[in-house]
């Protein structure tokens, strides 16, 4: 920053108070759980909600069950290629990367949305921040005095300016000279101004600078918040002078917990200089606070120790460190945590750095069928075993059907009702929520035919079908035609709940109490209800059992048409390994929703 401004602040510091505290953090959701490998069909066992949902447990290949007839109207798209130089058929789904953002972006574009005109600044009120051009070259004290007053003497002048200053990624001495204008017109600079300057400094990777406000603010303040700590970190890490961001840290820690981002900075500086016992032992600590890594941060990981002249200490043995970057894998796994690309390719790098191991890294994706396009292997599979299958339907009927929000949608008495008439039916194969199907299509009038429809062609499959609807939809009206709710009522076995039940929960009874078959027909992706499973576990087995069971009808419902479904996945799209194989599914969008999986895989084979 220069010895001159570094005077100049110490002595007009002096006489300045802190006026911002220590906040306690934000912490976010647990990625903790115990990594050890399942040969047993269990689902994981003690795992904390982590970042989307999935399964635990690592299985031995799965016996496919033979439940795809009469279900899937799929093609094998590509046949088993060892390359994805051909675009591969991805199969519609509302569970596949990117299908939120691309419905919404078609809704918007069907509503035609008008662009919004350029505000324009009411007269007589000074301009917004955002609207000013900054200079573009260093003022003088005086330039900067007038400048100020051209703006009509802005109420915060120095923040507002570096902000535009800092969003507008102005030349570094720009922002130096508004620190010594405003030292020599108020005779400070406040603790607000010095971390607006050092979020500009780390941005543009001016370390040196960091270190000078470093001094400057530790010799005036007594104590620096998150924000200035963040920062010291990050740009600490990237330097020589790395352990000294491991001690801020480690100061950090007396008064509140770091944010993942903090122990990500460090452990990758750690990594960088060889210093892996301190890389791991930070890691540990990590996951032992239930905080989730960032992508990065495993990253740094997989890369290992970096080119670095001065390796600062002994480099952990290769059994050592490929044994905890695998226990990584494996917490990938059971919290169905999926690579970015950058990670990926990481993750490929390293198994084929391994000395006399003869890995081989392959960008893929998986058939319609469930089997590797690369390697041919079979995939594991979606459907549920009977220990999954038993451990999620008890959860579901504790925490969902007799939670205890439960009766503000329904009555202990229509529940009763309810479980009485599934006991007497047969197990059903499929059960449709009839009044989200009936409003498939947008005309009102239709819903009954839609409904129909969709019915129709259930009962062509030969299925044993359910239908959910609510008793206003036996009242004859134009939307609900009496001869064809007659016609639905003769194909399938019908329940008809008050008008101001939800359907949902009795949806998830019936599916779940008819076996492990029954698949249901519903656009509802049941987020609320996931939500209401008391750990992340629970909620990834739902989700695993929602996309194999899950029915959603593709698109509208065409008049005369026979009524198309899209596809369920015969395989389950969750970080697996044989061994001799790992099949990695890893994200190459950044449009997937937390109710999505990627459709792209990274698969790794060892010769032998």
């Amino acid at each position: 920053m220069g010895s001159n401004l570094i005077s100049k602040a110490r002595i007009c510091l002096k006489p300045l108070k802190p006026f911002l505290t220590i906040k306690p953090p934000q912490l976010p959701p647990s990625a903790r759980v115990l990594c050890t490998r399942h040969t047993g069909s269990n689902s994981g066992g003690r795992g904390n909600s982590g970042q989307t949902d999935g399964h635990g447990g690592v299985k031995n290949r799965t016996v496919r069950h033979r439940q795809r007839e009469l279900w899937e109207d799929s093609v094998d798209g590509g046949g088993n290629s060892s390359t994805v130089r051909q675009k591969p058929f991805f199969p519609k789904s509302v569970f596949s990367a990117g299908t939120s953002k691309r419905t919404t972006e078609m809704l918007k574009r069907r509503a035609a949305l008008a662009s919004e005109e350029p505000e324009e600044e009411p007269e007589g009120r000074a301009p917004r921040a955002g609207k000013v051009q900054p200079p573009d070259r260093p003022l003088s004290a005086a330039e900067w005095k007038k400048l100020k007053e051209s703006l009509g003497n802005w109420p915060r002048f120095d923040i507002k300016m570096i902000r535009v200053l800092f969003n507008s990624g102005a030349e570094l001495g720009i922002a130096k000279s508004l620190l010594t204008f405003e030292a020599m017109e108020t005779g400070t600079l406040s603790y607000e101004l010095l971390l607006q300057y050092l979020s500009l400094c780390v941005k543009g990777g001016h370390d040196d600078e960091v270190f000078d406000v470093y001094d400057i603010m530790r010799g005036s303040f007594p104590s620096l918040e998150t924000g200035a700590t963040s920062l010291f970190i990050k740009s600490f890490s990237h330097t020589a002078r790395w352990r000294e961001a491991l001690s801020i840290l480690h100061d950090v820690k007396k008064v509140f917990t770091p944010s993942p981002r903090n122990y990500g900075d460090v452990i990758a500086a750690a990594m960088l200089h060889g210093d892996m016992t301190t890389a791991w032992a930070l890691y540990d600590e990590l996951i032992e606070k239930g905080l989730s890594p960032h992508q990065e941060t495993w990253e740094a990981l997989f890369k290992g120790v970096g080119n670095n002249k001065e390796v600062e200490a002994e480099v952990m043995p290769q059994s050592e460190h490929q044994e905890r970057l695998l226990g990584v894998l494996l917490c990938m796994r059971n919290d169905q945590i999926y690579p970015q690309s950058s990670l990926a390719s990481s993750i490929k790098t390293w198994f084929q750095s391994l000395t006399g191991q003869k890995w081989t890294g392959s960008w893929t994706s998986a058939n319609p069928k469930g089997l590797c396009r690369c390697c041919g292997s079979e995939l594991e599979s979606i459907q549920l075993t009977t220990e999954e299958y038993h451990q999620l339907k008890d959860r579901v009927m504790t925490d969902i059907i007799q939670g205890r929000d439960v009766f503000n949608k329904t009555t202990p008495e229509e529940l009763e009702s309810f479980k009485a008439f599934v006991k007497r039916k047969p197990a059903f194969d499929v059960v449709v929520d009839g009044l989200n199907i009936a409003n498939v299509n947008k005309d009102k009038s239709k819903q009954s035919a839609t409904l129909l429809a969709v019915v129709s062609e259930l009962e062509r499959q030969g299925l044993s079908i359910l239908v959910l609807g609510r008793k206003h939809m036996l009242q004859p009206s134009r939307s609900w035609d009496k001869h064809n709710m007659s016609l639905i009522q003769q194909k399938a076995h019908c329940f008809f709940t008050d008008n101001i039940s939800e359907d949902d929960p009795f949806l998830l009874y019936a599916a779940l109490h008819s076996g492990n078959h029954c698949r249901f027909v519903s656009r509802d992706l049941m987020r609320d209800h996931k939500a209401c499973l008391p750990d992340g576990a629970t909620r990834r087995l739902f989700f695993k059992w929602q996309r194999g069971h899950q029915m959603v009808v593709d698109g509208y419902v065409p008049e005369g048409k026979r009524v198309r479904f899209q596809s369920i996945p015969s395989y389950d799209t969750i970080v697996q390994t044989l061994g001799d194989s790992w099949h990695i599914p890893y994200d190459n969008t950044e449009d997937r929703t937390t109710y999505e999986v990627p459709q792209r895989w990274l698969c790794l084979t060892q010769k032998h």
